[in-house]
């Protein structure tokens, strides 16, 4: 059957019946306007650098101080000219006042004389009129109106009760400019009316306004220009210093800064800086002295190692690996021993320490002493009853030793290595001592370690504190060490705030280890 006729009121095929609300929305009917995206900034254009504050800020000082210096002393100086032309104006009406006041004094005076000519003379430009009781003028300057008082009634009297003087404007009466007009009462009910034209003083005060105005300009860009000279040779030794600081480095790190002659701010700069300069060089000199040193050691672990795995690779069917793993192993050994000195070093080079609590330095002593005295052997070949051999023991009280505040461990690294030094070069006893008080001094612990061996000359004692410092450098490395140790133990006691240093023991030497006891 055919289809049934579509409803007038269908969508036809063509059309969706998908509700407006739902159906997809046109890019362009549907999705405001988006902002153009921002043009570049362009050079020069502050607003688009950031504003006029990173603008200023990117100027250099001498720039910023001249631009200051001279806005300050424009604006000191815009005061200044404005208080100038005040003063001037007050003190030229006031000369004005005591010129119409003193020629009034005269009028009167005459006046009351009978003897006022007729018409008044004029002296300093006055103007001058003289009204009788009834208020009409009776006599006046030449060129000066006799029908209209320059004042009327009212002010007249306020004028002549109150003594002030007075601005009227003089156009209608036919007079140039503002007038300053003075009221004075004469005898008989006279009544004198004294004024002068202003006329002198604005001529005078723009004058002054124009001679400052091209004057204060020139004036600002003169001491601009001072300005400029003045803090350019001001910062020159900052110049100098910044050359110089510029050619240190690479080859040329021994150079210093130059040091300008004044005792001032920058001369302080340049001495902290060269200081500075100073101590990075030594801090360099010695990391490369250490890297030298430390490879140095290491070689000779490392080759002993190649060797004999080469010699054991090389013969492996008469070799017995037993002995060659053993000789590895005692390399190894010293290669891990060195590390931990370098590590530990490296972590007492920063000057703090990883901890800070109470030590109880007897303890320490005499566990330390108990350590080495389990089964230790010089190889000396001597018999118990002969006196050779380790003879450790503290000169501690129990419960009397003094309490310091440290990292334990360093501590004990301390005695060990000082320990071990001691028993590397003693002949018969090693000891050690704990006391507070007496050539320590108050508030001081010290620890001693003494040895009868053949001990140490006086211009020696302080080079074995030196990192990778042996005395006898024939002697072998299996015994010696790296020559690490004493330099461990100055690091470590200098960080806790001590100090150490040998002496002589008549026989041997002792190490004395000095620190300050917790409070």
């Amino acid at each position: 059957m055919p289809d049934p006729p579509a409803h007038p009121l269908a969508p036809g095929p063509s059309a969706t019946a998908t509700p407006a609300a739902t159906r997809p929305a046109r890019r362009w009917e549907s999705e405001p306007a988006r902002p153009a995206a921002s043009e570049p900034a362009r050079p020069g254009e502050p607003g688009r650098t950031g504003g006029p504050v990173v603008w200023w800020r990117r100027r250099s000082l001498r720039f910023r101080l001249t631009a200051t210096a001279t806005a300050v002393l424009a604006l000191a100086l815009a005061v200044s000219a404005y208080v100038f032309v005040v003063v001037l104006g007050e003190s030229l009406i006031r000369n004005i006042d005591d010129q119409v006041y003193q020629r009034g004094r005269e009028i009167v005076a005459l006046s009351d004389a009978g003897r006022l000519p007729d018409p008044v003379t004029s002296v300093n430009n006055t103007i001058v009129q003289v009204l009788g009781p009834d208020g009409r003028i009776v006599d006046a300057t030449s060129d000066t109106d006799r029908l209209v008082p320059l004042l009327p009634a009212r002010a007249r009297e306020s004028a002549a009760r109150t003594g002030a003087p007075q601005f009227v404007n003089g156009r209608p009466y036919a007079l140039p400019g503002p007038l300053r007009v003075r009221v004075l009462s004469a005898d008989h009910g006279v009544t004198v009316i004294v004024a002068r034209s202003f006329t002198e003083v604005e001529s005078s005060l723009v004058t002054t306004g124009h001679v400052l105005l091209v004057g204060m300009p020139l004036l600002l860009a003169l001491l601009a220009a001072a300005s400029w000279l003045v803090i350019g040779r001001t910062l020159r030794p900052i110049t100098l210093l910044r050359r110089g600081a510029a050619a240190v480095g690479g080859t040329a790190r021994s150079r210093r800064l130059p040091v300008p002659e004044a005792r001032d701010e920058v001369h302080a700069l340049a001495t902290t800086l060269n200081d500075m300069l100073g101590r990075l060089e030594e801090a360099e000199a010695r990391q490369r002295a250490l890297v030298s040193d430390a490879a140095h050691e290491l070689r000779s672990p490392l080759a002993s190692i190649r060797l004999q795995l080469e010699v054991a690779l090389s013969h492996p069917e008469g070799q017995d690996w037993t002995e060659t793993a053993e000789g590895v192993l005692e390399d190894t050994l010293r290669l891990s021993r060195l590390a931990e000195d370098l590590l530990a070093l490296a972590r007492l080079d920063e000057g703090r320490l990883s901890r800070r609590e109470p030590v109880d330095l007897g303890v320490l002593a005499r566990r330390t002493a108990e350590r080495y005295d389990l089964g230790l052997d010089l190889g000396l070949g001597s018999d118990p009853g002969s006196g050779l051999g380790s003879d450790l023991g503290s000169d501690a009280a129990p419960g009397s030793a003094p309490v310091v505040l440290g990292d334990e461990l360093d501590l004990r690294r301390v005695l060990t290595n000082l320990v071990d030094n001691a028993l590397r070069h003693a002949a018969s006893a090693v000891r050690l001592g704990v006391r507070t008080g007496g050539a320590a001094g108050a508030g001081v612990a010290e620890l001693t370690v003494t040895d009868d061996g053949p001990g140490i000359p006086p211009e020696d004692r302080e080079r074995v504190f030196d990192r990778f410092t042996r005395l006898d450098d024939a002697r072998s490395r299996d015994d010696g060490g790296a020559g690490l140790g004493l330099a461990i133990v100055r690091t470590t006691v200098e960080a806790h705030g001590g100090t150490v240093h040998l002496e002589d023991a008549s026989p041997g030497l002792r190490a004395v280890v000095r620190l300050p006891l917790a409070r």
